[in-house]
């Protein structure tokens, strides 16, 4: 049987049955430039504002299309739908960081005119105009979110053991169902029960910031459990028989070999749980309240936390109205930077007391 091999020409990217390169990037430059013109024509002849964002997307279906169909004229099919997915993908994931760097930019450019020394170390007592700060808010947030992790971790992690290392049939099986069940309650529902429960034992209109922390708790607590009964189960058997092999005891190995081969894990959930807490409002406005002055005791009086603080200042603007929506913007840039602080430190834990694999 003879195979015939046909020759390749050098630097004919057409012949060769591939597009030349660059030709992807060209095409790109090609779309754009020609979406931009046709959105400038039709701006210029309706009066109206040139939409850079819709001449973008435009551009980038263009290039979608034209590069697919190049590509299978010149390379076939099976690469033209790898090119189409490959752009696909691609384009999912511009989008994706689009309102990421918009809410970024908004917030950096509009909080900045705040960040001064000021807002860092005074509260609102006693303003009703310019100046004023929100550290009262931002010693109430830290506050009440250690509370609500130090309630929230222990139980999480210890539910999480018993799922993974002890249970066993249908009362496993239905903590599991409860669990996904609280995974998915709306934050005002925690703050309601949290709420009606110390209105029970302390008598209605209780406003206090441990309140607050334990409806916090209650959204944190299914997020913990199934990030960390996760992680654990990732865990490999093998490392729990070596150490029973060793005549270890059970709660030893998940002390010493478990949780930590899976700490790395464990904290990543710890820290998502945080982040998915920190800014809640409605939990904390019911029970926590809103006050202009310093508390730093989380079992008297109401306490004021940021995203309360942002809420309050933009929903009761006074005169000037541009102060109040400095001192909100100014306040959403600090709890973004805290959730980013955070997720440096759980990147950090992670690093220093994850198993090492190598000598």
């Amino acid at each position: 049987m003879a195979i015939s091999i046909r020759p390749v020409t050098a630097g004919s990217g057409l012949a060769s049955g591939r597009l030349p390169r660059g030709t992807t990037w060209l095409v790109l430059v090609a779309s754009l430039v020609v979406s931009i013109a046709l959105f400038a024509l039709l701006s210029a002849a309706n009066r109206s504002d040139f939409n850079l964002v819709g001449a973008i997307i435009v551009g980038l279906l263009i290039h979608v299309l034209v590069s697919t169909g190049l590509t299978a004229a010149v390379e076939g099919r099976r690469q033209a739908m790898d090119r189409f997915v490959t752009n696909l993908v691609s384009g999912a994931f511009i989008l994706a960081m689009v309102p990421l760097i918009s809410v970024t930019v908004t917030v950096i450019s509009n909080g900045i005119a705040r960040f001064d020394v000021e807002f860092f170390n005074s509260s609102m007592r006693n303003v009703v105009g310019e100046g004023g700060g929100a550290l009262h808010a931002m010693v109430g947030t830290l506050l009440i979110t250690l509370a609500a992790t130090v309630i929230s971790v222990p139980l999480g992690l210890f539910t999480s053991i018993y799922l993974v290392e002890y249970g066993k049939g249908r009362f496993a099986k239905m903590i599991t169902f409860l669990v996904d069940v609280m995974t998915g309650i709306p934050s005002i529902v925690a703050g309601l029960f949290a709420y009606a429960l110390f209105a029970l034992l302390l008598g209605p209109g209780v406003r206090m910031g441990i309140i607050g922390a334990i409806s916090l708790s209650v959204l944190m607590i299914p997020v913990v459990v199934r990030s960390s009964e996760e992680m654990l189960r990732l865990v490999p058997n093998e490392l729990r028989e070596a150490s029973y092999a060793l005549g270890v005891p059970k709660w030893l190995t998940i002390l010493k070999v478990v949780i930590p081969t899976a700490i790395a894990g464990i904290t990543t959930g710890v820290m998502l749980s945080i982040s998915r807490v920190i800014g809640e409002t409605a939990p904390l406005l019911i029970t926590a309240g809103f006050t202009a002055s310093m508390n730093y005791n989380l079992f008297h009086d109401r306490m004021q936390s940021l995203p309360v603080y942002v809420y309050t200042q933009f929903a009761n603007q006074g005169n000037p109205a541009f102060a109040f929506m400095e001192r909100a913007w100014a306040a959403a840039l600090v709890l973004i930077i805290i959730v980013m602080l955070l997720n440096l430190i759980a990147r950090w834990v992670a690093k220093v007391y994850s198993p090492k694999t190598g000598r």
